[in-house]
Formats: structure tokens, C-alpha cells, sequence
């Protein structure tokens, strides 16, 4: 219906125009001495028109020309960044399947464009790492300058790169560059928190695990198990003497201690360093929470020296226990084995035979023989003491 309208308006002009045209009798006259001509009005005003329509169009065909350069290099520079952005995408999907080097390829394509340049480095970078090339993968990571609006973005690429490249020292340095420029979420202290694991830093990894668990951002069972690990690197470190290992202890929070693996790992290093008081204390406590045959094997180390109350009190303590759990063979070793350095003979003999006939593991097995071997010579009977060495024998065999 526009075009309609528009068409009757059109030819309602031209219709006009003619008439206009027609019953015009106007006369315009142009003197140029010597010369006169003489010009109808309707001629002079197509003429007129026609000028300005040639005049337009050349003072446009100029202005043109002038800003073709302009233009071209325009089109160009769009041209360049279309081919860097295709580029760009043709890296990440080569990276996506796998074909790093056509990814690192593409990201070098990509990089000729400005705007992409730090985004191909990146990607270049992790090509270059997937193809084990080290000195490639520095160079792509060095494209990005420390003024880059990428350059958490390129640190945290490094520090994952090079955990990944168990190179931990480095790892370490740009994790100090990260927190020095302020970057603190959940995912640079990830990456931290296996960047000093790798170092064997275990104090930074207890601080990193407590904050991350703090943002729930650990599993339970591996923030479990770092801290595990952590606690046994500080306590089994050879250097620390008595007062180290007790200090050491004081600082592991209260519901920690009392994790089988932790306390044993503490009642190992009490008993290195004869702190065999200290050691069955805490084992009592953790077997009072959880009761685990690493614990009593923990305790049954932790015997006190011979004759002194101590010893009395643990082989009493046993006895509870042992009332409450008649068919535990860890436990019945134990006991026994308190009994033999008291020198109950009888019931050391007793509750180590027990021990034997309940026990389901070898190494139970194995050292209850032990036991009973060292109690005959003891009591010098030296056919019953090789009789259960070559038990023991066997069973180290098996």
C-alpha cells in the first residue's frame, strides 16, 4: 500500500511538472557582450538542475576518493581480525581435541592480531606444555607483559603448568607473584595448595587446607588425607627433639589428635624420642573416640620401663579392654607383650597364645611367635623358644 502511495504521488508530480511546463511562457536572457542568448524558463531550470546533479556527483566522487585510503586500510585491519578471530577459535578446538600442534600453529596465526595476541599466547602455551616443550611453553608465557590485563590469567596458567611439570620451586615463585597482586579465590589457592604440597612446604599446605575448607572447596576425604600427610611430615622430621615433637602436638587442633592415623604417626614420634608416657596417653584418648589395631599396635609400643607403675597401669588397662573385647588378637598380643616385659610370665604366655589362635594377619601371626620364642628363652627353654622362631620364620615368609 506504501509503494503505492508513493507511486500516485510520483506520477501526480510529474503530471504536474508537465503542465506546469507546458502553460509556462517564461524567457530568461543571458547577455555576455557581444553575445546574447536567449533561453526558454523550463529549459533553464532542467539546465540548472542538471549542473547541480553534475556538481553533486563529482564533489562526492571527490570526497570519496579522498577517504578510499582510509577505507582500504579499514577494510583490512577487519579483514586481519576476522582471520585472527578464525584463527583464534581454530586454536581452542584444536586444543579441545587434542591436536596440539596444530593448536599451537593456529595460536601463532592468531597472535599476529593485537587484540588476541595474550589469548594466543595462552593457548600456545598450553599446546606447547601438552607436547612437553618446556623452552616453547616459557617463550609463549613471556608474550604476556606484566602490564597485561592478562596477567592473572597468564600466572595462573604458569603455576598450573609448571605443578603439572613437577617444577615446584617455579611453581612456588609465580603462586608469590599471584599473591602479591592481590588474587585470592578459590581456585589460585587450589593451585597453590599443590604447588607447596609438591615443595613438601606441610605448614603452608595445613594453612591452605583450613582455608579452603572454610569455603567448603575441598572433598573431606583428600582435605582428610593432606592433613594426614602434612602431620606426619612434621612429626616423623628427624631434627625435632622431644620439646619440637611436643610442640608440634600442642598445635594440631583437639579433633585432629584423635584421628587414628595422626596419633599413631604422634605415638611413633613420642616413642622414638622416649616419651613413652606421652605416647600411650594420647592413644588412650584416640582408642577412647575410635578403636583401630593401628592404635593398639601404637600402644603396645609405647610400654613403659620395667617394674615402674606405669606399666602396671597399661597392663590393667589392657585387661579392661580386653574384657570388653575377648577376640580382638591385636589386642590379646598386646597385652602379652606387656606381661612379658613385666615378667608375668604366665600370663604373658597365656594371652600371647590367645593371640595366635585369633589372629587373622600374618604379621600378627608373625609376632606373636616372637613373643612367645623370647618368653621360652627366657625361661630357658631353648626347644619351645627355636620351635616358635622358625614359626615366625615361616610366617615372614608367607
Amino acid at each position: 500500500m506504501r509503494i503505492f502511495l508513493w507511486l500516485l504521488i510520483l506520477f501526480a508530480t510529474a503530471v504536474g511538472l508537465a503542465v506546469l511546463a507546458r502553460f509556462n511562457a517564461g524567457n530568461v536572457v543571458l547577455f555576455y557582450p557581444p553575445y546574447r542568448v536567449d533561453l526558454s524558463l523550463n529549459f533553464f531550470l532542467l539546465g540548472l538542475g542538471l549542473l547541480f546533479l553534475l556538481a553533486y556527483t563529482f564533489l562526492n566522487a571527490l570526497r570519496t576518493a579522498q577517504k578510499m585510503p582510509a577505507r582500504v586500510a579499514a577494510y583490512r585491519q577487519e579483514k586481519r581480525e576476522r582471520e585472527g578471530n578464525r584463527a583464534l577459535r581454530d586454536s581452542l578446538k584444536a586444543l579441545f581435541e587434542g591436536r596440539f600442534g596444530h593448536s599451537e600453529k593456529a595460536a601463532a596465526r592468531a597472535a599476529e592480531a593485537p587484540a588476541n595476541a595474550g589469548l594466543a599466547a595462552l593457548i600456545g602455551a598450553r599446546a606447547a606444555h601438552r607436547m612437553r616443550q618446556s623452552e616453547r611453553r616459557n617463550a609463549w608465557l613471556a608474550k604476556v607483559p606484566d602490564n597485561d590485563p592478562l596477567r592473572t590469567a597468564r600466572l595462573m596458567t604458569a603455576i598450573e603448568l609448571l605443578i603439572d611439570e613437577h617444577e615446584p620451586a617455579a611453581a612456588l615463585e609465580a603462586v608469590q607473584e599471584l599473591n602479591a597482586s592481590g588474587t585470592r579465590h578459590i581456585h589460585a589457592l587450589r593451585l597453590a595448595l599443590k604447588a607447596n604440597q609438591h615443595a613438601g612446604n606441610w605448614p603452608e599446605v595445613l594453612r591452605l587446607v583450613r582455608s579452603l575448607d572454610k569455603n567448603n572447596a575441598l572433598h573431606p576425604a583428600l582435605s582428610q588425607r593432606l592433613r594426614e600427610l602434612a602431620y606426619d611430615d612434621l612429626l616423623s622430621n628427624p631434627a625435632h627433639d622431644a620439646e619440637s615433637v611436643r610442640r608440634v602436638w600442642a598445635s594440631i587442633p583437639a579433633e585432629d589428635r584423635i584421628k587414628p592415623y595422626i596419633a599413631v604417626r604422634a605415638a611413633n614420634a613420642f616413642n622414638a624420642r622416649g616419651l613413652q608416657s606421652d605416647a600411650s596417653t594420647l592413644v588412650e584418648k584416640a582408642l577412647g573416640v575410635e578403636w583401630d589395631d593401628r592404635l593398639v599396635q601404637a600402644y603396645r609400643n609405647s610400654a613403659a620401663a620395667e617394674g615402674s607403675p606405669a606399666l602396671l597401669s597399661q597392663i590393667e588397662r589392657c585387661e579392661q579392654w580386653l574384657s570388653q573385647r575377648p577376640a580382638d588378637a591385636e589386642l590379646a598380643l598386646t597385652l602379652g607383650a606387656l606381661c612379658l616385659k613385666q615378667k608375668l610370665w604366665g600370663k604373658a604366655q597365656r594371652h600371647l597364645e590367645q593371640a595366635l589362635s585369633d589372629a587373622t594377619e600374618a604379621h600378627t601371626v608373625r609376632e606373636a611367635h616372637l613373643k612367645l620364642a623370647q618368653l621360652h628363652e627366657s625361661l630357658n627353654q631353648p626347644e619351645q623358644a627355636a620351635s616358635h622362631y622358625r614359626q615366625c620364620a615361616l610366617a615372614t615368609l608367607l
